[in-house]
């Protein structure tokens, strides 16, 4: 079973064991709609995720706060504090094709036009004009995520993304 961390908790909130939630999902409130929500338990291999008892979540301003099973307080709340919380792969809705999770694109090989490889995608920023793939190789380089001038074809089967990006192209500025 394959899990997606969505969000991540933060400091308690109030004295009642509620806790503050940091929400990495787009739009931000979509968090609210994947039930259950689960939790990385310390084990040997430390990949067990187990089901997060959450008795209620909800929008607080621009945040979220919840309130977990046997979280009765601020001090069982402060426990809770940095606890990544995941969905399971399967709960994601659908997209239409040509289009990707980030999770999706994370470890693609790069490779440019002419087949010269660049590395393989770390992660994705988000910067308000376009999502911008930051991949490393024998360097770091931020490519625009911008399909047709710049993504020209992503292959998952074969785990390529074709970027028509001169490698050369940053070399100046480092």
């Amino acid at each position: 079973m394959e899990y997606l961390v969505v969000a991540k908790i933060g400091a308690p909130y109030g004295v009642r064991g509620w806790v503050k939630v940091f929400s990495f999902t787009e739009p931000a409130d979509n968090l609210l709609d994947y039930d259950p929500w689960y939790f990385k338990i310390a084990s040997i291999d430390g990949k067990t995720w187990v089901i997060a008892p959450v008795i209620e979540a909800k929008t607080h301003g621009k945040a979220f706060v919840a309130k977990f099973k046997g979280c009765g307080d601020r001090d069982a709340a402060a426990q809770l504090n940095g606890q990544e919380i995941a969905i399971r792969r399967d709960q994601l809705p659908p997209i239409a094709e040509g289009e990707y999770y980030w999770k999706d694109l994370q470890g693609l090989e790069v490779l440019t036009t002419e087949g010269v490889s660049l590395g393989k995608v770390d992660h994705l920023l988000e910067t308000g004009a376009n999502d911008v793939l930051v991949v490393k190789g024998e360097r770091e380089r931020l490519i625009p995520y911008v399909t047709g001038p710049i993504i020209k074809n992503v292959d998952l089967d074969a785990g390529t993304l074709h970027v028509d990006w001169d490698a050369d192209w940053d070399a100046d500025f480092e």
